[in-house]
């Protein structure tokens, strides 16, 4: 079901970028528009021709990197990061069966207790496993799987269970590529039919800034940019908070002062703290933190000290420990 908008929304976008602009152009097309061919600039229409190409080549370049090469990108860090990961051993505190019946193989998503790369223990909520040796019975409560954390934690996922084979979907790889092609032949296609139809001996004089080559890759360009940048957004690379959850240390921070900001998140205060901790090396550091507070957990806020994460390479970087435990993420 919550597939349907973002499809009706697709093809709702995808109309008004490509039949739509035929639609128009046709239409609008007279003969004496044709007849004028031998009037039009030559070098102007080489230029738009050149435009479109240019922009054509950089779509079918994005979608060819998005279809294919974003696989085999995927199984170059995956593998990557099993041969230079960090192995720690993680306790299993619990355990959900996410897999439906038919399923090849079993998953589930778990709760898990570990250190991280400086050797504070953490919790990891919701680590997805896909379990292809059902029989060994390893994904239980209270047993212990051995984790590859990313040193370096520039890409998602931060890490992986050391157990994991990495393979590529020959099926999704060539449906990939035959998709490209198809889309390729499509658009060589278009251009041989324009000039076919609308030449008429003249060349490319037909081609002008609202011819659909044009109009429709500058729309399609548009939507790719715009992407882009929704999905770079939407957390595509480990954020701060994965930075410290992994690479920080664990301390108690004296809370100097709390108050209410009058904002609210989900009808929830948004509460903002004033905090003194020091890090291991006995340095102190003063700094301002806000956070979502339930209303029945306000009286936290009158508590003397509160649990903090800090980077170790940089103290003045600072979440909340029930931030870093309750926040959700997939391995």
């Amino acid at each position: 079901m919550k597939r349907a908008p973002i499809i009706f929304w697709m093809l709702y976008m995808l109309f008004f970028a490509i039949p739509f602009p035929m639609i128009l152009y046709y239409t609008i097309n007279s003969e004496y528009d044709i007849t004028d061919l031998k009037d039009k600039d030559p070098w102007l229409a080489l230029s738009v021709l050149a435009i479109s190409v240019i922009f054509w080549a950089i779509l079918l370049a994005g979608f060819f990197q998005k279809w294919v090469l974003s696989v085999f990108i995927k199984k170059y860090r995956l593998e990557k990061l099993l041969i230079n990961g960090i192995r720690r051993e993680a306790k299993i505190l619990s355990v959900s069966k996410i897999s439906k019946t038919g399923d090849k193989y079993d998953s589930y998503e778990l709760d898990l207790s570990v250190k991280n790369l400086v050797d504070t223990e953490i919790i990891l909520h919701k680590a997805k496993v896909i379990d292809s040796q059902a029989h060994e019975r390893r994904f239980e409560t209270g047993k212990r799987v051995d984790l590859l954390i990313d040193q370096e934690l520039k890409h998602i996922p931060c890490f992986v269970f050391a157990s994991t084979e990495v393979t590529v979907n020959t099926k999704a790889i060539l449906l990939g590529v035959l998709s490209w092609l198809i889309m390729l032949a499509l658009i060589i296609g278009y251009y041989s039919y324009a000039y076919q139809s609308e030449s008429f001996g003249m060349g490319w004089r037909f081609m002008s800034f609202v011819h659909p080559l044009i109009v429709c890759s500058t729309i399609l360009l548009l939507y790719h940019i715009l992407g882009k940048v929704v999905f770079r957004i939407a957390e595509k690379k480990p954020d701060k908070l994965n930075q410290i959850r992994f690479k920080g240390r664990r301390a108690a921070a004296k809370i100097a002062s709390a108050r209410q900001t009058g904002r609210f998140m989900n009808a929830q205060p948004v509460i903002h703290f004033e905090l003194e901790y020091t890090d291991d090396h006995q340095h102190k550091y003063f700094k301002s933190l806000e956070k979502v507070v339930n209303l029945l957990e306000l009286d936290s806020t009158k508590d003397e000290s509160i649990d903090i994460f800090y980077l170790r390479e940089n103290p003045e970087v600072i979440a909340f420990a029930s931030d870093i435990n309750e926040k959700r993420l997939t391995s």
